[in-house]
């Protein structure tokens, strides 16, 4: 940070506004509202954890400005205005959201048109959709036109009669243009229309039946054909109803769904009791919470004319000034609702499972695994306020079965990746019975009495000690730093059932949720040193068996027996090993190899 920069921060006001960074060459690049500036503007440039978007924007940042404003509403509608004029590139701006259509009626005409749209104004007209279904809206256009004989055309209607065009001879428009119908029959038809749009579609499907078996009856196949094809649509519409809502209602479900270090917010969108498809987007934005990302997203999406719903359904508690700016825009009360249960609940749930799923594959697909690694001890350090970021991390488990083959591992990740070569293994040597506890003592007096030796190089001084445990675990480790006076290392356990992490620091644990990207690390880890302790006591007693076994059968000495556990470590190896490969080991001929083999199957199979 330069000293400019330093100076600026330190004399912020604590009062509501608006802060604009700039770079290098004073472009605006980007825009935020704050209830408090000072505390806001200090969060970026305050050592922590920060995503690669966010060390981009702060890096980038060479100057900023701010603007005072008396409310926070002030602030949003000034945060909006100056995002729309400036585009910075640190700011949501949805440019890669995909314009849908909808179908648009204006009821101030004397004889209305539907109509195919891209963009909503606010001239007084309604409006359907967006659709996104796996139909065509122009196939939705052509049920209205088939059920309600809607004129399709262009033709300005100057009320003088003019000649009728094909579609009313196909049965696809009732002429108003030729006087034909009346304004009043006319408009009975639109309010049909409208109704099927808005969700009330009883009526459609007996309409377009009728009409099919009419034309059928007189030999117009071909017509008949087209109407069936129409039915096959409207079963697809059908199947996108959701039963259990009402058949009016219009909502949009939003879910935000983070794993720590990045976020994916969907939305689910219903409209006429029917589920309209789900749109998913990538967070762009410098908050912290997922409420806020919530909230900056709501302002930036219902913003520049798209359709608002009656209803917006999410997960978080939305600021009431925000909430006033929504239902203003839309011109008419929208409800923010929080579901708990019910339908509402399950398809909030929906858009969530699509917003985990385009997390998970935004993830895996465009973000580079290192950057998610290096974020991900950084989120460590921070969460579990850790001396340093934890690079070298060793976790310790122990494994035997009732007191029996008792052996230690350690496994140690090194920025954030299994580094197998400096894996290592103990077997207990001085503890009786059973206690994990004393196990786990003697393990890591073990280890650090490597510290500060020539071994060192070999054992390299870690960041951060991981425990296979809970408190009692964490707390017998203790006993072993002090004894040691170990410093610069960091301490923590995690406790397999609920996953939670303890520190030294606290007596309460620290739960983070499973996609937490941090606690994965972890858990890969735990999970890693689990596999390689078992694994080592299923070893060991393998090869106990096995000699146990060995030792009984006549003619097997201690030369020959050792020589058969170093060459074949376990029973089963044996087992299937060709008698010409088993009667080469020192000592074994072909006569006692296949002694040994058929004893073995015997005795020492599973």
């Amino acid at each position: 940070m330069t000293d400019n920069l330093e100076s600026k921060i330190k004399l912020l006001p604590t009062s509501p506004g608006v802060y604009v960074m700039l770079d290098s060459e004073q472009n605006v690049i980007y825009v935020g509202k704050a209830k408090n500036l000072k505390n806001r503007v200090t969060q970026y440039f305050r050592n922590g954890l920060k995503t690669e978007k966010v060390y981009a924007m702060v890096k980038s940042v060479d100057d900023f400005y701010y603007v005072l404003t008396h409310t926070e509403r002030d602030a949003l509608s000034m945060e909006n205005n100056l995002i729309k004029k400036y585009k910075p590139k640190y700011n949501i701006l949805l440019k890669d959201d995909k314009s849908y259509p909808y179908i648009r009626v204006d009821l101030k005409e004397d004889f209305p048109r539907f109509t195919v749209v891209r963009k909503i104004k606010k001239d007084g007209a309604k409006y359907f959709g967006p659709y996104m279904l796996n139909f065509s809206v122009n196939d939705v256009l052509d049920i209205i036109k088939e059920a309600y004989k809607i004129r399709p055309c262009t033709k300005k209607l100057t009320g003088k009669s003019q000649r009728e065009c094909l579609n009313y001879h196909l049965g696809l428009c009732l002429a108003p243009c030729a006087n034909k119908c009346s304004s009043k029959e006319y408009r009975e038809k639109v309010k049909s229309a409208i109704d099927f749009l808005s969700g009330n579609d009883d009526g459609v499907e007996k309409l377009l039946k009728e009409k099919m078996l009419k034309l059928a009856e007189n030999e117009e196949f071909e017509r008949a054909l087209q109407i069936k094809e129409k039915l096959s649509v409207f079963e697809k519409m059908k199947e996108k109803k959701i039963t259990a809502l009402n058949r009016y209602i219009s909502a949009d479900f939003i879910s935000v769904k983070s794993d720590g270090l990045f976020s994916a917010i969907a939305v689910l969108f219903v409209r006429g009791g029917k589920s309209m498809g789900v749109k998913c987007y990538q967070a762009q934005t410098l908050s912290g919470s997922d409420s806020e990302r919530l909230e900056e997203f709501i302002s930036a999406f219902y913003d520049g004319g798209r359709e608002i719903p009656e209803e917006i359904v999410c997960e978080y508690q939305v600021d009431s000034v925000l909430t006033q700016k929504i239902c203003e825009q839309a011109g008419k009360k929208v409800d923010f609702i929080l579901s708990k249960k019910g339908v509402k609940k399950s398809l909030l749930e929906m858009a969530g499972k699509n917003a985990s799923e385009y997390l998970e594959k935004y993830i895996d697909k465009i973000v580079r695994k290192h950057e998610v690694k290096e974020l991900s001890l950084l989120r460590l350090k921070t969460l579990l306020n850790l001396k340093r970021t934890p690079n070298r991390m060793e976790c310790y488990d122990i494994s035997h079965i009732s007191g029996v083959d008792k052996v230690g591992a350690m496994v140690v990740f090194t920025n954030g990746e299994p580094d197998k070569q400096n894996y290592r293994r103990f077997k207990i040597k001085t503890v009786a019975g059973n206690d994990d506890f004393a196990c786990m003592q003697e393990v890591l007096r073990r280890r650090f009495s490597k510290l500060n030796t020539d071994e060192e190089e070999r054992f390299a001084r870690p960041d951060l000690i991981v425990i296979d445990g809970g408190k009692g675990q964490l707390s017998s480790v203790k006993e072993i730093f002090d004894e040691f006076s170990i410093e610069g290392i960091d301490l923590i356990s995690l406790a397999e059932r609920e996953e939670e992490i303890f520190t030294l620091d606290s007596s309460q644990s620290i739960k983070l949720p499973r996609s937490d990207k941090a606690l994965q690390m972890l858990i890969r880890m735990r999970d890693e040193t689990h596999r390689f302790a078992i694994t080592f006591n299923r070893n060991l007693r393998n090869k106990r068996t096995l000699k146990s076994l060995l030792t009984e059968i006549q003619g097997i000495g201690k030369k020959k027996r050792d020589a058969l556990i170093d060459k074949f470590k376990d029973i089963d190896s044996i087992i299937s090993a060709p008698i010409e490969e088993l009667s080469k080991t020192s000592g074994i001929g072909e006569k006692l190899a296949i002694k040994i083999k058929e004893f073995l199957l015997k005795n020492g199979s599973n």
